[in-house]
């Protein structure tokens, strides 16, 4: 498919609001969107049944469109690309202009879920999936080995959804936004419930995650820093796995495609899984009684210290400083509190490096009872909102815009054929 060419800017020419979508690589109904920002002026020509539109002010938006959204170089030589989804600023971050934080704060996961996709707030809202979605998916789970890792048992489950969705391949927003409320308790429902787990099958979905994560009860105060911790981690700007997404939505892949394609990034160590280093970091200080041999060890090994330290915060991640506060209401999260602080402290006599969400992770994760894996899965879980949401702002794009060109260093042609 070749992207779609400029409108001629023939004096006086005016476009139907069909050529103008092709001509922008929208739908018609974008067209309008451009009409009420003020970005595009439309005329209804006399005896006409629809609006027209000036050729060369098409041209001009196609240019300008091209330009401001297409992936480019930004400062540092990194990709940059326009979104109203996340802002990071100073050391705070916000979701559609409102302080991240606090949101995650006063409302649940799926209000800040609904909150991120269309800037509009349900209050109360739980997400539930059908039964019969849920027994296809728990069959093809079910099918996989026993050690299988939870962010495998993910995509497997994403898979089986989308074949059961008939409806997959529609992408409009009110489509997209039905597979995305279905999706997300099927990903927690396929996950396997631990032994001796009180488990819910309903209610908010921090409670039913809980139950595949642990086997211990929960408390309130745990169940809201599991809550918070989802809302939290919804989105992040464009890190790895949602860069992902965005390049698959460009080529108009389905939503759970989508989704499969930031669960297969998100496993790097450098990514998702870096509260799990974070997780068995914290049992060694535990076991150990103090962080110093700890860390002596991550060093000697050539390691960085996981938990600590972001690149887009020079102080301490607001993620991080916003569930510490929540796990400080927890009493059986002290010890692991402790050995949190232990770690920044100890790191401190040399270098400054502040705890970021990975080290508060681990924090609920080593309290909880929960395994080293736990933290990628509520990542991951959390995270599958923010891409549904970087990938409907992406449908809304010029399709394969996410194309940047490779520079070729090997050698130059022509070569002789290999022997």
């Amino acid at each position: 498919m070749r992207d779609q060419e400029p409108a001629s800017g023939r004096p006086g020419r005016r476009l139907s609001t069909k050529e103008t979508a092709e001509a922008l690589g929208v739908k018609p109904e974008t067209v309008y969107a451009y009409v009420s920002r003020g970005q595009l002026s439309s005329r209804r020509e006399p005896g006409g049944r629809g609006s027209t539109f000036d050729a060369k002010e098409v041209e001009a938006l196609v240019r300008r469109n091209r330009r401001e959204s297409s992936v480019r170089s930004g400062s540092g030589g990194e990709l940059s690309v326009r979104t109203r989804i996340t802002l990071i600023d100073k050391d705070r971050y916000f979701f559609r202009g409102v302080d991240a934080t606090r949101l995650a704060a006063d409302h649940s996961y799926e209000e800040v879920a609904e909150w991120l996709w269309t800037g509009r707030m349900r209050a109360g809202v739980t997400f539930t999936a059908p039964k019969a979605v849920v027994a296809v998916v728990r069959r093809a789970v079910d099918a996989l080995p026993e050690h299988t890792a939870p962010t495998d048992r993910l995509r497997v489950a994403a898979i089986a959804a989308a074949a059961e969705d008939p409806l997959r391949f529609d992408l409009s927003e009110e489509s997209v936004l039905g597979t995305a409320r279905v999706l997300i308790p099927t990903l927690v429902a396929a996950l396997p419930p631990q032994p001796y787990a009180h488990h819910h099958d309903d209610g908010p979905l921090a409670h039913r995650l809980w139950g595949r994560l642990t086997g211990l009860e929960a408390d309130e105060a745990s169940l809201r820093a599991l809550d918070t911790a989802l809302a939290l981690l919804v989105d992040h700007d464009l890190a790895a796995s949602t860069l992902a997404v965005r390049v698959a939505a460009s080529a108009r892949a389905h939503a759970y495609a989508a989704v499969s394609a930031g669960l297969g990034v998100i496993e790097g160590p450098l990514h998702g899984a870096a509260s799990g280093l974070a997780h068995r970091m914290l049992q060694d200080v535990l076991e150990r009684g103090t962080a110093v041999p700890v860390i002596a060890d991550e060093l000697r090994a050539g390691r960085r210290i996981p938990g600590l330290g972001h690149r887009l915060y020079a102080g301490e991640d607001p993620r991080a400083r916003a569930l510490f506060a929540l796990l400080e209401r927890v009493p059986r999260a002290e010890p692991a509190l402790l050995a949190a602080r232990d770690v920044v402290a100890t790191t401190a006599r040399h270098t400054t490096l502040h705890a970021n969400v990975d080290l508060a992770l681990a924090v609920l994760t080593v309290s909880s009872g929960m395994p080293a894996t736990a933290g990628e899965t509520i990542f991951a879980v959390a995270r599958t909102a923010g891409w549904i949401a970087h990938a409907l702002e992406e449908y809304g794009e010029r399709p394969l815009r996410m194309r940047p060109s490779g520079h070729y260093v090997g050698p130059r042609p022509p070569q002789p054929l290999p022997e």
